[in-house]
């Protein structure tokens, strides 16, 4: 497998400076004009997306957290279903680690996504992969596979696909947010922009939760499939 890239002045676009061999038996490229592909590919599904965070945001707020803090969170776990439990537990003024182990329970299915993404994100750079694999998610995990399956060979396609679901759910966080707040006080004023520091590490323990499920079937994939085949050379 040679990993080729063509400059067209973004973080997917770096001169190929070296073949790497890869585990799909196919050429990898990462490129600009991949990124778009994934993005395009991705909108069919982008209003539901925006529809189920215009959801959290209001179940966000009913529980208590800020605008800033349903956003805070949407940003960092990026988790529809996990975020719905959390926030669920904050209201019910639950322990950190009830929140720990709900996440990765919810979460433990991307293990699998990332294995799945191994043979076609291994073959680019750390920065490249992991930012993929930060933005995986149900919605684009499918449509990712699928372009696979019938050729598309550009990694970049993982990573575009991920920003058109990251984006509006994103915007669907704050508009239900604010629409919370208009119900709450139709005069929009004052609109609720702290954040509590003592859920901060709430946020970072159920962020660092999120993102070993994410990665973490694509690590292991590196020694279940990688060691066993450099040692047999």
């Amino acid at each position: 497998m040679r990993l080729s890239a063509h400059r067209e002045g973004t973080p997917w676009a770096t001169p190929g400076r070296r073949a790497a061999r890869g585990q799909a038996g196919c050429d990898v490229t990462l490129s600009a004009s991949g990124l778009r592909r994934g993005y395009v590919a991705a909108q069919p599904l982008a209003f539901g997306v925006f529809v189920y965070g215009v959801t959290f945001g209001l179940l966000a707020r009913n529980a208590g957290l800020s605008i800033v803090e349903a956003l805070l969170m949407s940003a960092t776990v990026y988790s529809g279903s996990a975020q719905t439990a959390t926030v669920s537990g904050i209201a019910a003024d639950s322990r950190i680690g009830a929140s720990v182990v709900t996440m990765l329970m919810l979460n433990a299915r991307y293990l699998l996504y990332g294995a799945a993404l191994r043979p076609w994100l291994g073959a680019a750079s750390i920065p490249q992969a992991y930012s993929s694999l930060y933005l995986l998610g149900d919605s684009n995990w499918v449509p990712s596979m699928k372009a696979r399956a019938q050729g598309e060979s550009d990694s970049a396609f993982v990573f575009g696909s991920g920003i058109a679901m990251f984006l509006p759910w994103l915007g669907g966080t704050l508009h239900g947010s604010i629409a919370n707040e208009w119900v709450a006080d139709p005069k929009v004023l004052g609109l609720d922009l702290t954040i509590r520091l003592e859920l901060l590490p709430l946020f970072l323990a159920v962020t660092l939760a999120a993102f070993a499920c994410r990665a973490g079937g694509f690590w292991l994939m590196r020694f279940v499939v990688v060691t066993p085949r450099v040692q047999a050379r």
